[in-house]
């Protein structure tokens, strides 16, 4: 009996063990398949995938200007991944990260033009950040008001305000936002260069980069080291539960769907600050999906997400190695990035089954 009693600790810790494994085996496998998929794709096409796999990977790992290329994409898609992940948590579904990352370059944008554009680094570049977060957050607010006062659902919500979000854009730097010195095309006056972020040499990879690692390190100890976290995840894992024990639901929608919102608008700024130096209408494009997805890859956990956003930007820019090396066009790696998709909800759906 003895012998007995002390033999369950160990099985009990081999079983954790295994099943350790076997959750790691299969998020490996989950994104490897869609590589071999792709791989398929592209024999068919009659392109050796491997000769084009290691092209890619040259290109961006190569040399440091196309780490950095690798990085200037991470940047904004880590952000707006965050803006998806931390809302999970919760329990939401926050597709809404490409609207928000637009509207905080709008605002972040209006600032710099007409308020910033006599002051120094040291002021104007963390007061365009708080505009850009401003931006994030108002947009982020019309969700979290519809989510908690109408009781809509903010998936629908958030992704119809995306197209709401372009069309603002797109008004302004049509009118108010115009530069009058753009021969009628649709975009804003220039930001001083004083507003511009700071890059390194020899690359176009600006300090941005940090920022979005900072964040990610600032949501992981909020929601795994703090009370408030703590709220958040229980709401997210068992909203009756958190109801029984008092926990005030709807404060706690606002709160992460605002604090989303901010992360994505702070990642519209940077895209401003950083690299178009003016707002036009496609910029930010796409990286509001792309964080979402780069969420998802990484479960919502915002340190794994930073790996997922910097493999999401090395697809990105491998686009132009794909097109170069293949005669496909650069907008076929959207093909590869949706069959990473499939496999994560295919993956999520049996583990909750």
């Amino acid at each position: 009996m003895k012998q007995q009693a002390a033999a369950l600790p160990l099985q009990g810790a081999s079983d954790i063990w295994r099943s350790r494994v076997r959750s790691a085996g299969v998020q490996a496998a989950v994104l490897l398949a869609p590589f071999v998929l792709y791989g398929l794709f592209l024999f068919a096409n009659g392109v050796n995938p491997w000769t084009l796999y290691v092209s890619m990977i040259r290109s961006t790992f190569g040399d440091l200007y196309g780490l950095g290329e690798v990085l200037l994409k991470a940047t904004p898609i880590i952000l707006t991944g965050l803006a998806a992940a931390l809302p999970a948590k919760a329990g939401l579904v926050n597709v809404g990260g490409e609207g928000q990352l637009a509207i905080g370059a709008l605002f972040s944008t209006w600032f710099a033009v007409f308020y910033l554009d006599q002051m120094s680094a040291w002021v104007g570049i963390p007061l365009m950040l708080l505009a850009g977060a401003l931006g994030g957050a108002v947009w982020a607010g019309i969700t979290a008001a519809l989510k908690v006062s109408g009781r809509l659902n903010e998936t629908i919500t958030s992704l119809l305000l995306n197209y709401v979000a372009a069309y603002t854009v797109s008004f302004f730097v049509h009118g108010l936002l115009k530069d009058p010195e753009s021969f009628n095309w649709p975009f804003s006056p220039e930001i001083s260069p004083a507003l511009r972020l700071p890059i390194l040499d020899g690359t176009r990879l600006h300090i941005g980069f940090a920022v979005a690692i900072a964040f990610a390190a600032v949501v992981w100890f909020v929601l795994a080291k703090t009370r408030v976290g703590f709220r958040i995840r229980v709401l997210g894992s068992n909203r009756l539960a958190a109801e029984r024990a008092g926990f005030n639901i709807n404060r706690t929608y606002v709160a992460v769907l605002l604090a989303g919102g901010v992360l994505a608008g702070i990642a519209g700024m940077i895209e401003i600050a950083g690299i178009e130096g003016r707002l036009r209408p496609e910029t930010g494009a796409d990286y509001g999906y792309l964080g979402f997805l780069a969420a998802m890859m990484a479960w919502n956990h915002p340190v794994r997400l930073i790996a997922t956003g910097f493999l999401l930007g090395m697809i990105s820019v491998a686009g132009n190695t794909l097109e170069i090396g293949s005669g496909l066009p650069s907008s076929s790696v959207h093909i590869l990035m949706g069959l990473v998709l499939f496999f994560i909800l295919g993956s999520r759906r049996q583990k909750e089954g």
